[in-house]
């Protein structure tokens, strides 16, 4: 490559030093050099961009050949994590059912989360019935704690039920704290514990193939 460039500009500089002739003096009293030279100059400069860098022409000016390799494009952003998911035996969502506190009152910011359950269960033929659990923490009595769960689990089922789903498919019961995930003994375990499942006990598994 760099003997190829080296021939390009050795022949460059050799068309630039040749003595004008009486072709050249006709040329430049009609504003230009000869048609032929011009075009083989033309080609050593479009040659010459290949070997980069600077490049001169006796009695011109320099230029600079330049520019960097376009970058290739940025990945996309990644998905966002889908709240609602059905799987083989659940309705997992993956964001909590907030309630006020000690109360079975769900929270409005809860609302779009269960109106996407609600579309999930329509957009999913398959599924039949629907056990819906509540959950508590250790904290507090164990009866208070099966009572309050109930009564949370009892709510979802009325909000479902009052946006399309049928009665029929859906069964609601708490279980208080006997069905822990996380430790009890932190915080952030007992917060996990709180919660809502969403378990499926019937579907037609044809339906379901499909």
């Amino acid at each position: 490559m760099h003997d190829f460039c080296g021939v390009r500009r050795a022949t460059a500089r050799a068309i630039s030093k040749r003595r004008p002739g009486p072709s050249h003096a006709r040329a430049r009293a009609l504003g230009g050099a000869p048609s032929a030279a011009r075009a083989l100059l033309l080609g050593l400069a479009v040659g010459l961009v290949g070997c980069g860098g600077v490049t001169t022409f006796e009695g011109g000016r320099a230029f600079t050949i330049a520019g960097d390799a376009p970058r290739p494009p940025a990945p996309p952003p990644p998905e966002p994590k889908k709240r609602v998911v059905v799987t083989e035996k659940k309705i997992e969502i993956n964001e909590k059912i907030q309630f006020d506190h000690d109360k079975a009152t769900i929270k409005q910011e809860s609302h779009s989360l269960l109106n996407e359950i609600v579309d999930t269960i329509k957009k999913h033929p398959h599924i039949k019935k629907i056990a819906i659990e509540g959950h508590a923490s250790s904290e507090g009595s164990e009866a208070h704690n099966l009572q309050l769960s109930d009564r949370r689990a009892k709510a979802v089922m009325q909000y479902l039920v009052g946006h399309g789903i049928s009665a029929g498919m859906l069964t609601a019961k708490g279980f208080g704290a006997s069905k822990p995930i996380a430790d009890n003994g932190t915080e952030d375990g007992r917060e996990k514990n709180r919660r809502v499942e969403f378990n499926i006990v019937e579907q037609d598994l044809a339906k379901a193939a499909n």
